[in-house]
């Protein structure tokens, strides 16, 4: 898979927009915990699509969503003893002020899901007119005699399956792991995702025309929020990995039964997830690295974003301090060299430039962009790195002094800024 700033359409998928316009669509968080450096490594990897798409001219709608509402923001609150919108407005502002600490570039559309539930209950009473959908009978629903819940018929869509490439048993083996209910009774095939939950006691709860009181199902939330927000097709549609099945899956096929179109979404891309201590980072298991607490600890959110640029954005990758103190060292290479760097060295510098968009624009190869100005700066401090050799020191090194475009070492801190993100200067 390849992700480049011109990105490719199969054979299969529609014609362009039109409009030159290139649209991502990036799965953003459910707001019941602080931002940590998993959720962190995906929405810096996107970032540098971002920024690709940009410096090749490209213009960019870009939409993020935060579902703040679901099953584990309610339970946190419940646990907490909070009230479950105020916790999700904290959150939710703590990740923003995180993206922003990591030169993460704000979406075009940052949008709710909460206020996305119009148009959600817009296209679940189509899909039940249509056949696409049909009702589960609930017998804990708050209503007596509701109407039940709505789940998805996939056998409508031919094309289930060819997001994943996943075989039946693999899908199940997941479903349940991944907010999925297989055993589910009433429904016509275990893997069918739900659309609309009517409500239940001590649940919040929205008006949902003739589906009844109740609220949208996660799939079909993304569903509607990249449709509405962006139009189709989609270019890219990003997430961790653990979202190419069942969310991508399922999502992508609610959007094909709702234009009756195939290739909504020309190209799936998923982040690699980051462990701590031999496992996943996630808040089930409690294993967090915080961006907020590195920050508040005195840590530089330069240094945090280098950090996760070191690793591939699609590659699995373990984190320690080691990584940090990689991360400040190369840091401080970096400014020494720009603030050391010679007359006479355009030539040297365009080369930076050139290779470090080329690494970027083939699959946002960072580790590839970091060594092409690794090697730079090591030239132009004579091939000496850190004063102790280059071990993993963990010092820190003040910004430099931003030289303009046109003076020594202006073009390369230009580049590592727009392109990576990373600034050197004060």
């Amino acid at each position: 898979m390849t992700i480049e700033p011109t990105v490719g359409h199969p054979p299969s998928a529609p014609e362009p927009n039109g409009d030159g316009v290139k649209r991502l669509y990036v799965c953003g968080i459910t707001p019941y915990d602080a931002t940590h450096l998993g959720h962190a490594a995906t929405y810096v990897g996107y970032d540098l699509l971002v920024r690709a798409w940009l410096d090749a001219g490209h213009e960019v709608a870009y939409v993020q969503n935060v579902t703040d509402v679901d099953d584990p923001l309610l339970e946190r609150a419940t646990a907490t003893d909070r009230d479950w919108r105020e916790l999700a407005d904290e959150q939710t502002e703590l990740f923003r002020s995180d993206m922003t600490n990591l030169r993460v570039l704000p979406p075009t559309h940052y949008v709710g899901a909460v206020e996305s539930i119009p148009l959600a209950v817009e296209a679940v009473e189509r899909m039940v007119a249509t056949g696409a959908a049909y009702r589960v009978d609930t017998p804990d629903a708050l209503e007596q005699g509701s109407p039940g819940d709505v789940y998805a018929a996939l056998s409508v869509d031919p094309d289930f399956g060819s997001v994943s490439g996943w075989s039946r048993d693999e899908m199940l083996e997941v479903f349940a792991e991944r907010g999925g209910d297989p055993q589910r009774e009433g429904k016509r095939d275990a893997l069918d995702p739900l659309l609309w939950r009517v409500a239940r006691i001590d649940e919040p709860t929205w008006r949902g025309g003739e589906l009844g009181e109740g609220r949208p199902g996660w799939h079909i939330e993304c569903a509607i929020i990249a449709a509405h927000h962006l139009g189709l097709p989609i270019d890219v549609q990003g997430g961790g990995n653990d979202l190419l099945f069942p969310h991508h899956e399922m999502s992508e096929s609610h959007l094909r039964v709702l234009s009756g179109r195939p290739g909504a979404v020309r190209l799936h891309a998923h982040g690699g997830m980051l462990s701590f201590d031999g496992a996943k980072m996630s808040k089930s298991l409690g294993n967090l690295v915080l961006v907020s607490r590195l920050v508040a600890a005195g840590e530089e959110p330069t240094t945090i974003r280098l950090a996760l640029l070191q690793g591939h954005y699609s590659e699995d990758r373990e984190y320690s301090g080691a990584v940090l103190d990689e991360a400040r060292n190369r840091l401080a290479l970096w400014r020494r060299a720009v603030s050391a760097a010679p007359e006479g060295g355009r030539a040297a510098e365009e080369a930076v430039l050139k290779a470090v968009r080329d690494a970027v624009r083939a699959n946002l190869d960072s580790p590839r962009a970091l060594a092409v100005v690794d090697e730079w700066a090591l030239g132009v401090l004579g091939g000496s790195a850190l004063p102790d050799g280059g071990a993993a020191t963990g010092d820190r090194a003040a910004p430099v002094a931003r030289p303009g475009q046109d003076e020594p070492g202006g073009l390369v801190a230009d580049t590592v800024d727009a392109l990576l993100g990373i600034d050197l200067g004060a």
